[in-house]
């Protein structure tokens, strides 16, 4: 009992102390994300493989692959970059593709099994001749913006997946 009425009566000054003595906290705490995870020691784009291809940066007129810049439309078969004549999507037809056709995909070894089609600014339809002249060759086939194309060729051509991607630049809109 007289131990606690001592702590009791010693209560006020311990306040006041901790008052005068109080730490300076952070004004914001860190982010979970941040706080848990190698976000800050993981550099995607710097820390390329030599030869790995990487879209490190999309414009209006052109792409720039690991350092070199391609105006216009790009055409990307595993690590080799090629310029691709198409200015819009009304001029792809599957005579495009014909890179990817049988006999002259076998040269590029190993087989491509997945095209990505950077369709410019916006999604846009894919004709469907183009549709079933990629699947007859045995791919996949996946039609989105430049911008997600572009990440999307890295992230698998990263992983070592066997990949291709036709790009529109992005300042393309019809």
């Amino acid at each position: 009992m007289a131990v606690q009425q001592r702590a009791v009566a010693m209560l006020p000054t311990l306040m006041r102390a901790l008052r005068k003595e109080s730490p300076s906290l952070p004004q914001r705490l860190p982010s979970l994300r941040r706080a848990f995870s190698l976000y800050d020691q993981i550099n995607l784009i710097d820390n390329v493989p030599e030869d790995q291809s990487r879209l490190q940066k999309y414009t209006d007129s052109g792409f720039t692959v690991n350092g070199v810049h391609y105006e216009g439309s790009l055409l990307c078969v595993g690590n080799l970059m090629l310029s691709w004549s198409p200015k819009k999507m009304s001029d792809i037809t599957a005579e495009r593709y014909v890179l990817f056709a049988y006999p002259y995909s076998k040269q590029y070894d190993p087989y491509q099994e997945i095209l990505i089609i950077g369709t410019g600014r916006y999604i846009q339809p894919i004709n469907p001749e183009i549709w079933k002249f990629i699947r007859s060759t045995g791919m996949k086939l996946e039609a989105i913006d430049s911008r997600n194309a572009s990440s999307t060729y890295n992230i698998l051509n990263e992983e070592g997946r066997i990949v291709a991607a036709a790009l529109l630049p992005h300042g393309v809109s019809e």
